[in-house]
């Protein structure tokens, strides 16, 4: 793919990273303009394959994440900064860059459960908990009842990092060689 593609998915991903950790947005007004240019340029360089390039792969992007955004699992951002993505850089690159923002959004989220207040003592009663299923006899999974350990449901983190991140290395993953 042409320098341009990458040029234009750095500047969106740099753009949006930043507002999304400052803010926990993913502007629209960063993302229109990325996708009409995302568009303009496909139809440029390759006509009209380009365009239904372009256009699958903001399909694809939009369906990774549709499903976690409809079960009120991250933002409509987010859903809509993949689908940029995907419109840039087309399916192959959305399906390989998915791959990593999945396994970076994992350690991002164990890591925020770990910076969590309570999460020392909700780890240590896990063991315990382990342990006592092991002697035979069964402790209660949370220290204390319900509002013991760490809240699920409450957690957020800025995602469009874990997108940033996982296009980063599916650009990397692309120029050694690997991509689709």
């Amino acid at each position: 793919m042409s320098i341009g593609y990458n040029a234009l998915l750095t500047a969106l991903l740099a753009v949006s990273a930043a507002t999304d950790i400052k803010s926990r947005k993913i502007y629209n007004k960063t993302l229109l303009p990325a996708w009409i240019a995302a568009l303009v340029l496909h139809v440029w360089l390759e006509g009209w394959h380009g365009a239904a390039t372009s256009l699958l792969g903001c399909a694809a992007g939009l369906g990774v994440l549709l499903v976690p955004y409809l079960m009120g699992g991250m933002g409509a951002g987010d859903v809509k900064l993949l689908a940029v993505v995907g419109a840039i850089k087309g399916t192959g690159f959305v399906l390989l860059a998915s791959l990593g923002m999945a396994l970076l959004g994992g350690v991002m989220a164990c890591a925020v459960i770990a910076m969590q207040a309570g999460a020392r003592r909700q780890l240590v009663w896990f063991v315990y908990w382990g342990y006592s299923l092991r002697c035979g006899f069964l402790l209660p999974l949370r220290p204390g009842g319900e509002s013991g350990g760490v809240q699920a449901g409450r957690l957020t983190y800025p995602y469009g990092v874990a997108i940033a991140g996982g296009a980063a290395l599916g650009v990397w993953l692309e120029q050694s060689g690997w991509g689709w």
